[in-house]
């Protein structure tokens, strides 16, 4: 398989060029299913050891069913499959434009979540439109193991997140493993208490938020992605999500601009325009950079060769 390797603010992208399975015609939703249950090793073969790693996405390029995308694009990581991700979304388009297949300009792109509207602003910088965001619950409570009482929000971003401002350490990466368990043990919490995203959607994402560091940022965020790995840009679906309750508690105008600062600090600058009483459309702006060009090699005989994960028993 030929990938292109990138990363946003941080965050690895490795997009699949050729080499991928044939998914048919079908709606991308189904295509991501018959991915997902005939063709998995392949997800597995891209991402995990010895080839990717825990942080990175996968992007398989497919033909789109509406024509007025430029592409199809799933989305899947260590664990699974996404059905949107915003700084993927971003590395999607600089791979195009390295590719040649674009220059500066807007196109669409199809995902399993719904069409994501981007701007290539120049050779590094993408505008991505997301989703429709909306904030599902508000001050939910959940007792969690060595943080105690934890309040925080259910809200869709392209995944379902619980924001919260409670953290055990500052969300410095020096404290990364005690994030990291603080994160996972809100998830369980959440899943033990059963608290779903809207119809009983399990809630993978885990947003930790603070003040900034930077003096001219609004919002630092420590971001815990399903696998385990957390994401080292400000995430765009889970910016996406942010906005959504600052615009609900009115908090953040249309068209005001909001910076979201990562756990490593890089950032991604955001606004939003309101698609009904309780949805918003999200722009996230933020830079990427292609690292690689490359052609995955498979050999029948290595062991490895579709990863090396844990096969059930």
């Amino acid at each position: 398989m030929r990938v292109i390797d990138s990363h946003t603010a941080g965050e690895p992208t490795r997009v699949i060029i050729s080499g991928g399975p044939d998914l048919g015609t079908a709606p991308i939703v189904e295509r991501l299913k018959i991915l997902a249950d005939q063709h998995d090793e392949v997800r597995r073969s891209v991402i995990l050891e010895p080839r990717g790693s825990d942080a990175l996405v996968g992007a398989l390029l497919c033909p789109a069913n509406d024509p007025t995308c430029l592409t199809g694009v799933i989305f899947f990581n260590n664990v699974g499959y996404l059905g949107m991700c915003g700084h993927g979304a971003m590395g999607v388009v600089v791979t195009l434009a390295w590719l040649g297949c674009i220059e500066s300009g807007s196109l669409r792109l199809e995902t399993p979540s719904g069409i994501v509207r981007a701007t290539l602003n120049g050779q590094n910088e993408v505008t991505i439109e997301n989703v429709p965001s909306y904030r599902f619950r508000c001050d939910v409570e959940v007792e969690v193991e060595g943080l105690g009482l934890v309040k925080g929000d259910v809200v869709w971003g392209g995944n379902w997140f619980f924001l919260t401002d409670v953290s055990p350490k500052p969300l410095k990466l020096s404290f990364e493993r005690e994030l990291i368990e603080a994160a996972q043990n809100i998830k369980q919490a959440l899943i033990e208490a059963g608290i779903t995203g809207e119809g009983g959607a399990e809630i993978d994402h885990i947003e930790l938020t603070s003040a900034p560091n930077a003096t001219d940022a609004n919002c630092r965020n420590f971001v815990l992605c399903p696998g385990g790995a957390y994401d080292r840009s400000p995430c765009g679906t889970g910016t996406s999500a942010k906005l959504a309750c600052l615009a609900e508690d009115g908090l953040l105008a249309p068209d005001e601009e909001w910076v979201q600062e990562s756990v490593i600090g890089s950032r991604f600058t955001a606004r939003y325009k309101r698609d009904s009483a309780s949805k918003i459309i999200p722009s996230i702006t933020g830079r990427a950079y292609v690292c690689a060009d490359a052609t995955l090699i498979r050999q029948n005989e290595d062991p490895f060769r579709h990863g090396i994960f844990e096969s059930p028993i």
